[in-house]
């Protein structure tokens, strides 16, 4: 079994019932043991910022999938909820972020892990922070790297937490 930490952000829709979906399927897959959820956050978004406020939260999973078997996976939640990719940083209902797998360090076109911009995050950093905030990454914990992150606006949301937790 390998730990493997997955973000999952959101802004359209009903993002909370999407997390929640997007929990269960993972629960429900093969080879994948849900371990520590975080709790909701809400941020403002990042990259394009004409665009809805965000909900991230992190999971912390142990799966005998490979990473790449992990990330399609992924891939394959996010299809079944709607998700489309109409540019990067846009609006979504859904996304689903292989942020580390264990210890393994990749570099391929379409994966690179540790996720290369998850230390530059706090929206990636707070969530994490709750699963495992001694989770290194890029050579420092996430504690560290949080404790270093803009954090300006970065909140929980109470009301979707619980609506993910019940």
């Amino acid at each position: 079994m390998t730990r493997a930490y997955l973000a999952l952000g959101g802004n359209l829709g009903d993002v909370a019932g999407e997390f929640l979906t997007a929990l269960r399927a993972l629960e429900a897959a093969e080879g994948v043991t849900l371990v520590a959820i975080s709790r909701v956050y809400r941020t403002p978004p990042w990259g394009v910022t004409d665009q809805p406020d965000f909900l991230n939260m992190a999971a912390a999973i142990d799966t005998i999938l490979s990473a790449r078997a992990l990330l399609e996976l992924c891939l394959r939640i996010e299809k079944t909820s709607g998700r489309v990719r109409d540019y990067r940083w846009g609006p979504r209902n859904i996304d689903i972020d292989v942020i580390a797998y264990g210890d393994a360090k990749i570099d391929e076109p379409d994966l690179t892990i540790p996720h290369p911009r998850a230390k530059e995050r706090a929206f990636v950093l707070a969530p994490l922070a709750d699963v495992d905030a001694d989770l290194m990454l890029g050579g420092r914990s996430v504690r560290d790297w949080l404790a270093q992150a803009d954090a300006s606006g970065v909140r929980v949301d109470d009301e979707a937490t619980a609506r993910v937790r019940a």
